[in-house]
């Protein structure tokens, strides 16, 4: 095997496999070599440093790999523990590439950093299925010192072991070249996907009229000197024209333009991802894609997620009928048309649920945003989270970035330095159109002391004009909270080995969601929540009605969510290669299926833009299964304080700072005080 991947090596590097070759020294001007917890000086990072970086750190890898499979006299350090330092080095140069070709203004960048982590990924296929490599483990793990590990050193040698077994290690020779070739197929279609939905730039030009019901300040963005509107199709705008575009052929235009971004191209690529994933999973002894998928997750079988999902799906029923209803009153009012049953469009229902908000509750989103200007909501979510879990975010002046948008914060505990993170808020053209948090690195125990967490906020918020500062609507800022749920959970880890930094999947989701509930608190929204102009504080009134409203077609919003749950367990669960799937058949499907409402749109592909079902296939139950999690553990701090640092130092380090080193249903229930369970989470939809 160590010939193989030295001729991968060489294949990915482009020499010959008979050059002999020696670990390699990055150059000292490359941005990426730097010492322990110095920032990387980002602003001038090229396509040829990317390239650079990534075939250095691969050389190197493969050579320390093969170090590993010929050392004698086995034991923890030079088998596991240096296994896990190399694991750390090939992650986070991975992680830089795949994030710069998320972020880069650059295109040749971009291109580069697609290329090397496809480059990584494709020696993380062969590092998995490495025999020789695994079978030196196992002669470790079967030792009497092996047999004797205890804690977290066992509990990382059974996690690599059991990852090496999901990884093809133990497929036959033809069937490893098979698993190999399905692996680098799927690299090749999600980058192609990805890249063909970032890069699209939908446009829908309004007139005046067009226009109508759209706020001041958002056609203020988004004016022509024509009089004219020229409103981008992203996810920044979709929810302010959905809820206040007076006409339905608007709506109904501006939701055909976003479903079908990439469509072109993407229904086929998705098409050969679905039956190659299942092709995967298959070849690895599974029922399906998602059998093989799960078994690394909490939920374990697709039985047990269709469970969870029916479970959820029979209890909101009833309120996601009752909200249509509501909903088609709304609407036969406004067309006055009392006597009309004809269904409520699904292009429509953001729209008559904000007049039903406006009408009934007196609150207004669009509004709400004049009291939450981005930097004033950011200022007080850093001091909330400072305070709440017992760190110092301190911004850094003048840093090194991709961007002139981007910010650098360092993290402190005390004098200790826990970690940094970066603000990418915005959207630009070419960038990744959703939220997310982004781990760079994780955090882990060197020679040299403790190399510390790196993470990045991904946003694409309102964004700031000449005339008015980014106004976030309430969504945008819970997803603002939500979004840095994640970074402070990567801040928190540090255990000593990186491999035991990552949670399950299923309940990566919990740790971010749980902090959506404080913005629901009116001492804490009124802190930072003051309006952009006058600084009049969030109005209490505003805020109590919207209380009020809280579970507002909350059943309609359960169905729509575990709609998509369905559709993704459809996708990778249920697929059969004799009758492929017909991707848009499959919405209707699931709609006449669920029997609340017909949500798809004749002519939109909604699935070419999705970018879950690209990249994390077989996850979208795992938002509602975090969020059952979520809401359990947040009954603590409604006990002991929103604010209390006491009860937030615990979360932190019970619960954030864990990682894979304990049992999550432990964890939780040490925080808890008691076994989980979903009462909350049922209390917080208003279907107790």
């Amino acid at each position: 095997m160590r010939l193989t991947l030295l001729f991968l090596m060489a294949l990915l590097i482009g020499c010959s496999n008979e050059t002999k070759i020696e670990k390699l020294e990055m150059s000292a001007d490359n941005p990426f070599n730097v010492e322990l917890n110095e920032p990387i000086d980002y602003a001038k990072v090229t396509a040829d440093h990317v390239k650079a970086y990534v075939n250095v750190t691969i050389v190197n890898t493969v050579l320390d790999l093969d170090n590993i499979k010929s050392t004698d006299g086995l034991n923890f350090k030079n088998t596991f523990g240096v296994y896990d330092k190399i694991s750390n080095d090939l992650e986070k140069a991975n992680n830089n590439a795949f994030m710069l070709n998320w972020v880069s203004p650059d295109s040749i960048t971009r291109i580069k950093g697609t290329k090397g982590y496809q480059k990584i990924d494709s020696l993380y296929t062969v590092i998995g299925s490495d025999k020789e490599l695994y079978k030196t483990f196992q002669s470790y793990a079967n030792s009497e010192e092996g047999k004797s590990l205890t804690g977290l050193k066992k509990r990382l040698v059974n996690q690599v072991l059991k990852k090496f077994e999901q990884s093809g290690v133990n497929l036959n020779d033809e069937d490893l070249v098979t698993y190999k070739q399905l692996s680098a197929e799927i690299n090749e279609l999600t980058s192609q996907f990805s890249t063909n939905m970032n890069s699209a730039k939908e446009m829908i030009v309004l007139d005046e009229q067009e226009a109508d019901g759209l706020p001041e300040n958002f056609k203020d963005t988004y004016g022509l000197d024509n009089g004219s509107y020229e409103i981008p199709v992203i996810n920044a705008t979709y929810g302010t024209v959905l809820s206040n575009a007076t006409s339905s052929e608007v709506r109904k235009a501006f939701v055909m333009k976003k479903t079908n971004i990439a469509a072109d191209k993407n229904l086929t690529i998705l098409d050969s991802l679905i039956s190659k994933r299942d092709q995967l999973g298959k070849l690895m002894g599974f029922d399906s894609y998602a059998g093989y998928n799960l078994e690394s997750k909490m939920a374990k079988t697709p039985e047990r997620v269709w469970e969870f999902i029916d479970g959820l799906v029979a209890e909101s029923k009833a309120k996601a009928l009752q909200d249509v209803e509501i909903l088609k009153t709304v609407r036969n009012e406004d067309q006055k048309t009392p006597s009309d049953e004809s269904p409520v469009n699904s292009w429509d229902i953001g729209y008559y649920k904000n007049q039903l908000l406006k009408t009934e509750y007196q609150v207004d989103y669009e509004k709400m945003r004049d009291y939450l200007p981005m930097d004033s909501c950011l200022e007080g979510m850093l001091t909330l989270y400072q305070e709440l879990l017992g760190l110092e975010f301190r911004k850094m002046e003048n840093p090194s970035v991709w961007h002139k948008d981007v910010t650098m914060y360092e993290v402190f505990d005390g004098e200790k330095l826990k970690g940094r993170f970066y603000l990418d808020l915005y959207p630009r053209p070419n960038k990744e159109t959703w939220f997310y948090g982004v781990n760079f690195n994780n955090g882990i125990q060197t020679n040299d002391g403790y190399e510390v967490p790196v993470a990045m906020l991904l946003g694409n918020f309102t964004k700031p004009t000449d005339k008015l500062p980014s106004l976030l609507s309430f969504r945008e800022l819970n997803t603002l909270f939500h979004e840095f749920g994640h970074i402070v959970n990567v801040m928190s880890y540090e255990g000593e080995f990186n491999l035991l930094s990552h949670t399950k999947s299923d309940f990566a989701e919990a740790m971010s969601q749980i902090f959506e509930n404080w913005i629901n608190d009116y001492d804490i929204l009124s802190s930072f929540a003051k309006h952009y102009k006058t600084g009049e504080v969030f109005p209490k009134a505003l805020f109590d009605s919207k209380r009020k409203a809280k579970n507002v077609s909350s059943g309609l919003s359960a169905q729509s969510s575990l709609r998509r749950c369905i559709y993704d367990m459809n996708l990778y669960n249920k697929y059969n290669p004799d009758e492929p799937l017909n991707t848009d058949e499959l919405w209707k499907n699931i709609d006449t299926q669920m029997g609340v409402m017909d949500g798809h749109i004749e002519g939109t592909h909604t699935q070419a833009s999705w970018i879950h079902i690209n990249t994390h296939p077989v996850y979208m139950y795992g938002y509602l299964w975090s969020e059952v999690y979520a809401q359990d553990m947040f009954t603590v701090f409604e006990k002991n304080g929103l604010r209390d640092t006491e009860t937030g130092v615990k979360y932190r380090k019970l619960i954030l700072a864990n990682g894979g080193q304990k049992d999550i249903d432990k964890a939780v229930a040490e925080f808890l005080g008691r076994p989980t369970n979903n009462k909350a989470y049922i209390k917080s939809l208003g279907l107790e």
